[in-house]
């Protein structure tokens, strides 16, 4: 047999495909983009609840402390709504957020029944150190993209977030 002939039975090892990570074939759940970011998430999600860890907050504290930082003043309904978090479970968030002293609650002074949500300085520091290890858990598939396709990925995402969102949104 010739080195041509064994290159092609016996790809190296680099050339060979990887195996899935799949144990079940996705069957008609191959075309359902949700399926496909559900198990993308659930994957991603795995790694960020790891990386989360050391810092000892709830679920969904990175979140609330990354859209109030951006938003200062917003209201709970706001960021419940924006942040894709249940009310019930964001109030335990800011709950805890304000007792270890990452966040305030404003009363409104035009809505007393509204309050504005604000990092302390200490929440800052603690959300972007957050944020330094939740980018961590992203870098091989930033590495795996060229930064074109990761930006265009983005884009993809956010583009199906409008279609969906605006069919959502009460008609006039």
């Amino acid at each position: 047999m010739s080195a041509m002939e064994d290159r092609v039975d016996n790809p190296p090892a680099a050339e060979a495909p990887r195996p899935s990570a799949r144990k079940l074939e996705p069957g008609l759940m191959a075309h359902r983009l949700s399926f496909r970011l559900r198990s993308l998430l659930a994957l991603v999600g795995d790694r960020v609840i790891a990386a989360f860890a050391p810092f000892g907050l709830r679920a969904g504290s990175f979140t609330a402390m990354a859209l109030i930082s951006a938003n200062p003043g917003c209201s709970q309904v706001d960021l419940a709504r924006e942040g894709g978090l249940d009310k019930s479970s964001l109030v335990a968030i800011l709950d805890d957020l304000e007792a270890r002293g990452f966040a305030n609650r404003v009363r409104s002074t035009t809505d007393r029944r509204r309050s504005l949500l604000y990092l302390t300085p200490e929440g800052e520091t603690v959300m972007q150190a957050m944020y330094t290890a939740v980018m961590e858990t992203e870098r091989s598939l930033r590495e795996g993209f060229s930064p074109a396709d990761f930006a265009r990925l983005f884009h993809l995402l956010e583009q199906a977030y409008d279609i969906i969102a605006r069919e959502d949104v009460p008609k006039d």
